[in-house]
């Protein structure tokens, strides 16, 4: 009784203390928001938080909030944010809520992390569980990581959907089905790519059901109907929900379809924009195609390859995600970021953790002095800030393909028990 007491005090504090700290930022630095939102790490033309305010402006005066194609963002939150009082005159409502959203995203990571799926599946069981981190280290590992408190007072919206993810695994994991699939359809509405989610999230959900054994294909072909029913429904009752707010279905062209194709190409730290601005227009969707299948591709080898770890599948897609989705931001890298202290019982298996390391350090610094000498010294030019880019979706490459490596050893030694602790070389 004692020791929850204590732990629950030490969680408490945690929050407190992030709360504080990100309120003290708003608070203290007031030019701070403002400069980090006009940032191109962090804001996006689909997550852009002055985007989202000429959205609410035209919104207000009841002209379409589409009209222009400056607004790229899920109708309804512009409800929410009508809510608040004025942005200009109490800004402090809008901190408390995405101060509020990090604190409940770093609750469900606590969640996923206490459960233990991540050393202990219900089909695998890695001989190293026991070397892991408590749920407030890596709670406070994902609420201190500068990328998660940069995009917080930068007021990214991609934080709703990266605790919509967070909650969707959550309730996966502690056998809440449709709640999961619902906080998948929220996500989904909001951005779009966690949809390909979708996947490992049935299977997580799957193995923590108590179904019988008999007749088993029968039951997973109904359990994944359901589940694929229940995501699609929820997606049509936010998508009618935006038809009776907008008045039209203009927004799935102007939200989604922005995304499928491309037609903003504002500079971000992805892939896609400088390659699409360099692409002859004969050539334009084939290669839409070809990048999008390749973002997809990912999820059905994942899923089969490392079936008994869904919970590792859903986690290389949110890495993978954050190099090679549309319009990536530092705010999908925090997230993967958060979700790989959870293997902590695979760290000695880890092949290039200090390459990696430095080469994230190095493009953080990096990244934003070529954008300055390229957009305002005028001493450089695109190349200077996608060189660097590429830098940066290869630290991240490298993590994702290390961590595959050293989930899909640990498998391998529960199978080979001789080899444990043995150095294997390709030649």
């Amino acid at each position: 009784m004692n020791g929850g007491k204590v732990t629950l005090r030490r969680t408490a504090g945690l929050y407190a203390g992030a709360a504080v700290l990100r309120l003290a930022l708003f608070t203290l630095f007031p030019g701070l928001p403002d400069l980090l939102t006009g940032r191109v790490e962090i804001s996006t033309p689909v997550t852009s938080f002055k985007r989202l305010q000429e959205g609410l402006f035209l919104y207000n005066h009841n002209v379409s909030p589409y009209d222009g194609g400056v607004y790229h963002q899920a109708p309804l939150l512009l409800p929410i944010f009508n809510l608040l009082p004025s942005f200009s005159a109490f800004p402090i409502f809008t901190y408390l809520l995405y101060i509020a959203i990090d604190i409940l995203s770093a609750h469900a990571l606590l969640r996923i992390v206490e459960s233990g799926e991540a050393g202990s599946s219900a089909r695998f069981t890695s001989p190293r569980r026991d070397k892991r981190w408590s749920g407030a280290i890596v709670a406070a590992l994902f609420l201190f990581n500068p990328f998660t408190i940069a995009t917080c007072i930068g007021r990214s919206t991609t934080v709703f959907t990266t605790c919509a993810i967070l909650h969707a695994i959550a309730n996966a994991i502690f056998g809440r089905p449709f709640h999961a699939m619902v906080a998948l359809a929220f996500a989904s509405y909001l951005s779009m790519y966690p949809l390909l989610l979708l996947p490992p999230l049935i299977l997580l959900c799957y193995d923590r059901q108590k179904l019988p054994a008999t007749g088993a294909p029968n039951a997973w072909i109904k359990f994944t109907a359901t589940m694929v029913m229940d995501v699609f429904g929820a997606l049509a009752v936010l998508f009618q929900m935006s038809f009776f707010l907008t008045g039209s279905w203009e927004f799935l062209s102007s939200t989604y379809g922005v995304q499928l194709t491309l037609s903003d190409l504002a500079p971000n730290i992805g892939l896609w924009w400088y390659f699409f601005v360099e692409m002859f227009d004969s050539f334009r969707s084939f290669f839409l195609a070809v990048f999008w299948l390749h973002l997809s591709s990912y999820v059905g080898g994942l899923s089969v390859r490392l079936r008994q770890q869904p919970l590792v599948v859903i986690t290389l897609l949110l890495g993978i995600f954050s190099i090679f989705k549309p319009y990536p931001s530092i705010a999908d890298a925090s997230l993967f970021l958060g979700m790989v202290p959870l293997y902590r019982h695979v760290f000695p298996l880890l092949r290039y953790s200090f390459v990696i390391a430095a080469i994230i350090i190095y493009t953080t610094f990096l990244g934003p002095a070529f954008y300055h000498l390229w957009i305002y010294a005028g001493s450089g030019n695109a190349n200077f800030f996608y060189a660097i880019t590429l830098v940066w979706g290869l630290g991240l490459s490298l993590l994702v393909c290390d961590l595959a490596f050293a989930v899909l050893r640990d498998e391998w030694e529960v199978e080979r028990p001789e080899m444990a602790g043995k150095e294997i070389r390709q030649i």
